[in-house]
């Protein structure tokens, strides 16, 4: 039973949306910035900043389904997801703060790297997967998932783009400051203190609503037991068709995220007012957004909504590299420049989180799907899932970041407008061929998958009367 029946309250959706703002900061930093930092600032390889990044994601990925098991295990008066969220805020803050800080002379090590963001992804994910695993758990309705998602993503990217305005703004302004260190100090400890005050202040905000007791007490803990029901959940059909389709997207994400820095500096010559208004027309695509996926939702569904999406998003962000290659687009730099790279990336952007936002809720559809099937909830165990995949991927993205910078001969220290066009030429033609690869695979998959609005709520009823036992009600959804 939902712990909302009907339509959500407006308070409950943006405190349950607020929790998200860690995210954000989370991901402008490693996507944006982190690569850049210890590359072009701390001196680190490119390619080796990218593998530790990558090995850092995968070592958390494995661990991730293991911490949605234990939410879903958790019980307690606070419930299953609260006690995960006030525990692991504060040390997440700290370990935050310190890798954009290393207490370490001269350029850091690969090992070194690697630790720290592990320390940080893994304690990230002991706050987002009990996070977002609320999200079935207050609702069950098809629309009211999507609203709340909708909240997550407003919420998360509000996050992102205020440390990425601070960062063009105050910590590090102007291409020369992106390439000194110590504004990233304070893009680190703002940024910790951001990700404290987002997790803590959710989790109250919540409390009221869903700090009880759940309705049955799990059996002891085993890892034996844990992996048994990791396999079994990972193994429902609709969550192996959704991790084909998120698969790809999130690696596009991680590319297209940790590539922009090296594009905005160097293809497009943003000095600082361009790279002020650059969060500034993120936010603008994230607005629209937030009244464009529900409409879509409810005229296309989920699954074709993120076709549509990820199609959309591939040709509008392709196109400008394209006649930029070609000669066709005007002097990097000028007005019209910058003002066609806004308007491309609005859209692009736009339809982009579409993808996100419409596999993110497919995946709360999958939760009565299992149910059905095994008469056993388990919301953590597929949003950690869901979390594998996307670390994994984005983990991939970034790794191909640091090769494609690498193959196409990337001077470390590169000076705005002085890098080779053969150089530049070479970048965007290798990450447009996998951008449209990926892009491609993700429609593919995404559009395949089996649960629509019809079966979800037929489900529903089914489960309903399965639960009053009224065998006569209804049939169970193949």
């Amino acid at each position: 039973m939902a712990f909302v029946d009907g339509p959500l309250p407006q308070k409950l959706k943006f405190i349950h949306g607020f929790g998200a703002v860690a995210f954000g900061v989370k991901d402008s930093g490693f996507s944006f910035f982190l690569l850049i930092f210890y590359n072009q600032v701390l001196g680190m390889d490119a390619g080796l900043v990218s593998l530790a990044l990558g090995a850092a994601l995968l070592v958390d990925a494995v661990i991730d389904p293991i911490l949605g098991n234990l939410s879903d295990r958790t019980y307690t008066r606070w419930g299953r997801r609260l006690p995960w969220l006030y525990a692991a805020a504060l040390p997440l803050a700290l370990a935050w703060a310190v890798l954009w800080n290393p207490a370490i002379d001269g350029t850091p090590s690969f090992w070194e790297l690697l630790g720290i963001a592990i320390v940080v992804r893994i304690l990230l994910s002991a706050c987002e997967v009990p996070s977002v695993s609320l999200v079935p758990e207050i609702t069950a309705d098809y629309d009211e998932r999507t609203t709340l998602f909708r909240y997550r993503y407003l919420s998360g990217w509000i996050g992102g783009i205020i440390m990425m305005l601070l960062a063009y703004t105050v910590f590090m302004p102007g291409p020369e400051g992106m390439l000194q260190a110590d504004g990233y100090s304070m893009f680190g400890i703002f940024g910790a203190v951001m990700i404290f005050i987002s997790v803590v202040g959710s989790a109250v905000g919540q409390h009221y609503l869903v700090a009880k007791l759940p309705d049955t007490r799990p059996p002891p803990f085993s890892l034996a037991k844990s992996f048994s029901e990791i396999h079994d959940a990972f193994s429902e059909r609709a969550f192996i068709i959704f991790a084909l389709g998120g698969l790809a997207a999130y690696v596009n994400q991680g590319m297209t995220f940790s590539i922009t820095n090296y594009v905005n500096l160097f293809v497009w010559q943003f000095e600082r007012i361009e790279l002020i208004i650059y969060p500034i027309a993120l936010f603008v695509s994230v607005v629209i957004m937030f009244f464009v996926v529900g409409p879509m939702h409810r005229h296309w569904g989920k699954a074709r909504s993120a076709v549509i999406g990820s199609l959309v998003a591939m040709v509008l962000a392709l196109a400008p590299y394209a006649l930029f290659i070609g000669g066709f687009w005007p002097t990097p730099g000028s007005v019209q420049s910058t003002t066609l790279v806004f308007a491309f990336l609005v859209v692009a952007n736009l339809f982009g989180i579409v993808v996100m936002i419409s596999g993110s809720s497919m995946i709360a559809e999958i939760v009565e799907a299992y149910q059905e099937r095994t008469g056993r909830r388990a919301e953590g165990s597929f949003y950690s899932g869901n979390w594998f995949v996307q670390k994994c991927a984005t983990g991939v993205g970034i790794l191909l970041t640091g090769q494609i910078i690498n193959l196409a001969g990337m001077p470390e220290g590169a000076t705005p407008g002085e890098v080779p066009f053969e150089v530049l030429r070479d970048m965007l033609l290798l990450y447009g061929v996998v951008t449209v690869v990926l892009a491609l695979t993700a429609a593919y998959w995404l559009g395949r998958f089996p649960i629509d609005r019809a079966s979800h709520e037929a489900r529903l009823k089914a489960l309903d009367a399965a639960a009053r036992g009224d065998i006569d009600a209804g049939t169970i959804v193949p």
